[in-house]
């Protein structure tokens, strides 16, 4: 009951987190947790603006929402920039597998935003994901996932759509099992900590049975026809191939060949850009972000 009325409390402040700039919102509640805030940055626009919905890296342990909106605000795309709960927070209150606190997070601010389409002045239909390492795993996630939104509900924000109109990453996880990440790159070791396991090969030990927990918290294995167009940024090795054992296997270009693909198989438009294939048109994330959004 605690909680609720401070989440109560949170909300009914709102307009009080106002900053100098009348246009931003910060730490915006959209849960109980100290964590479940999000910063929103309105664009200039005299019809609803297509949404930038940022989720910060960090491997879901730390990391904060803090960007720099301007890029994106001056071409009429607003932003909306998420904090959520980590790992560690998930296993404090037994959420199970602890990867779900900052995933289901990341769907529920999702679905918030949208509930304030009228009032924030945005298209509900044009918000695209972006982040980079586990914000980009969890971009991936909430692009692939069927719609999780619960038309039935009494809660208005839990009947929200979380299906998004593209998304674009950086050095993102694409996968979660660790035996097609080994069979990708030898040496990989990331991951284990969102089920609860101590190392990599206690996750592969386990693999049978945390399967489950792979099968839907995975953003590749999530991939149908009927996903949004993906962009997927990656540095690191020029000569990436899968096989290899990279410096840096946790944000290598192989976790985007082997994704994309499976998005080319599966017929979801996706473009790879990496040190060995560079692209003309689209140098950073966020140029094919505003590229998309602006259509």
């Amino acid at each position: 009951m605690n909680r609720l009325l401070s989440f109560l409390a949170l909300a009914l402040l709102g307009p009080a987190l106002r900053a100098e700039n009348p246009k931003e919102l910060l730490n915006v509640p959209y849960g109980m947790h100290s964590r479940q805030v999000l910063d929103f940055y309105q664009a200039k626009s005299d019809k609803p603006t297509p949404v930038v919905f940022y989720i910060h890296g960090g491997g879901w342990s730390n990391g904060d929402k803090k960007i720099n909106p301007k890029q994106f605000l001056d071409k009429g795309i607003s932003v909306a920039a998420i904090n959520y709960r980590f790992v560690q927070h998930g296993v404090e209150e037994n959420v199970v597998p602890p990867v779900k606190a900052p995933l289901q997070d990341a769907a529920r601010a999702l679905q918030f935003v949208r509930s304030k389409a009228g009032e924030w002045n945005i298209d509900k239909k044009r918000i695209a994901a972006t982040g980079g390492s586990a914000g980009g795993c969890s971009s991936l996630w909430l692009a692939f996932h069927d719609d999780m939104a619960d038309p039935t509900s009494k809660d208005p924000i839990a009947r929200e759509s979380t299906r998004l109109y593209c998304a674009a990453v950086n050095g993102a996880q694409t996968s979660l099992d660790p035996r097609e990440l080994r069979e990708w790159m030898p040496n990989y070791s990331y991951g284990a900590h969102a089920f609860g396991l101590p190392n990599f090969q206690s996750l592969i030990d386990n693999r049978d049975k945390v399967l489950k927990w792979i099968k839907e918290y995975s953003p590749i294995e999530h991939v149908t026809k009927d996903d949004p167009p993906i962009a997927l940024f990656y540095g690191g090795d020029k000569d990436a191939k899968v096989g290899d054992s990279p410096k840096d296997p946790t944000h290598s270009p192989v976790l985007g060949i082997k994704l994309e693909e499976k998005l080319k198989a599966t017929g979801v438009e996706v473009i790879l850009v990496y040190p060995g294939r560079p692209s003309v048109k689209y140098k950073s994330s966020a140029d094919y972000l505003i590229d998309r959004l602006m259509k």
